[in-house]
């Protein structure tokens, strides 16, 4: 993959952008959308399922319909492109602007504070920056490509 590409995968911060349920092209989406359409009208199922099956997981259902609605209708173009929809407090991406680097490492305050981070996140960061900054960004992505976010 071009670094390009991997720059729009991946935010400044290095996490993967297109591996989280609210990127409108990701996997996320694409599984929950097909869910969805193969439920189709499973409502009425699970109620009578409850009963029928003796399952009373299924009065659970509506529940799980919301959350998989809520997957297949996100809209994020990734953080290099849109306006990150998880972490809202993150400065990460104009202070990457501010400060002329594609990623953290690559600036000379890093590591800093100025990210809005929490602290497990914060972890996360420092520790994928240097990932990224010993082995380099390529090799980082093709590492992390195809696992799961979280």
């Amino acid at each position: 993959m071009s670094y390009n590409n991997i720059l729009n995968s991946l935010g400044p911060c290095g996490i993967n952008c297109s591996k989280c349920f609210a990127f409108k092209n990701g996997t996320i989406k694409k599984l929950s959308s097909e869910l969805k359409e193969n439920l189709g009208d499973f409502d009425v199922y699970a109620e009578r399922f409850v009963d029928l099956l003796e399952e009373p997981v299924f009065k659970k259902y509506p529940d799980f319909k919301e959350m998989l609605s809520h997957f297949s209708n996100v809209e994020c173009n990734g953080c290099r492109k849109d306006e990150c929809k998880l972490f809202t407090a993150c400065k990460v991406k104009q202070c990457s602007k501010d400060h002329s680097v594609n990623f953290c490492f690559q600036c000379a305050e890093f590591p800093c504070s100025k990210h809005g981070f929490d602290e497990h996140l914060e972890k996360r960061w420092i520790t994928i920056q240097n990932k990224m900054k010993k082995n380099g960004v390529e090799k980082y992505f093709n590492e992390i490509k195809d696992l799961p976010r979280y």
